[in-house]
């Protein structure tokens, strides 16, 4: 494989020599992107950034109404930094996952503004379980976990990304 040094003059030449097909020294240029919408399809619907949860207890709003049912989306960078410069994180660190889960909850029941206020008013095991839930999806990409029957000693895979106690 040779290598090629770029330079701010020269990168029009190099694309123009690349889109001319392969080189003289026989390696074959790889197919266009057009030639493999396959494979692109494929990762593209292997991709998922939106996870549904159900809340163990549920959000009650001030109408009275509980909201259980909900999804929460994959976090970027900018999730993770913005509630670094928030001045209520920096006067109270423990509001970080306030914040942080604030930014990522899309939905939950009707309610598609979710902000920290909805947050600090959840009981403190949703908001356990919302943190699990953040750090399961955005760790490890997915809402199964192995786990072994105590019993039985039998292997098999849970969803926890919702449901009802005891369901799997």
């Amino acid at each position: 494989m040779r290598r090629r040094t770029v330079t701010s003059g020269g990168l029009d030449e190099v694309l123009d020599s690349l889109a001319a097909g392969p080189s003289a020294a026989g390696e074959e240029a790889p197919a266009p992107a057009a030639a493999r919408p396959r494979e692109r399809d494929r990762d593209q619907q292997e991709l998922r950034t939106e996870f549904e949860f159900e809340l163990p207890r549920g959000y009650v709003d001030d109408e009275g109404q509980v909201h259980r049912h909900g999804s929460m989306r994959l976090a970027t960078a900018r999730d993770e930094l913005r509630p670094q410069i928030d001045l209520r994180v920096k006067e109270n660190p423990a509001y970080l996952s306030v914040v942080l889960l604030s930014q990522v909850i899309t939905q939950l029941g009707t309610i598609t503004d979710v902000h920290a206020g909805v947050v600090e008013r959840m009981y403190a095991t949703d908001v356990a379980f919302l943190q699990d839930f953040y750090r399961r999806i955005n760790s490890e990409g997915h809402t199964h976990a192995a786990v072994t029957c105590p019993l039985c000693h039998g292997a098999f895979e849970v969803d926890l990304s919702g449901g009802r106690l005891g369901e799997s």
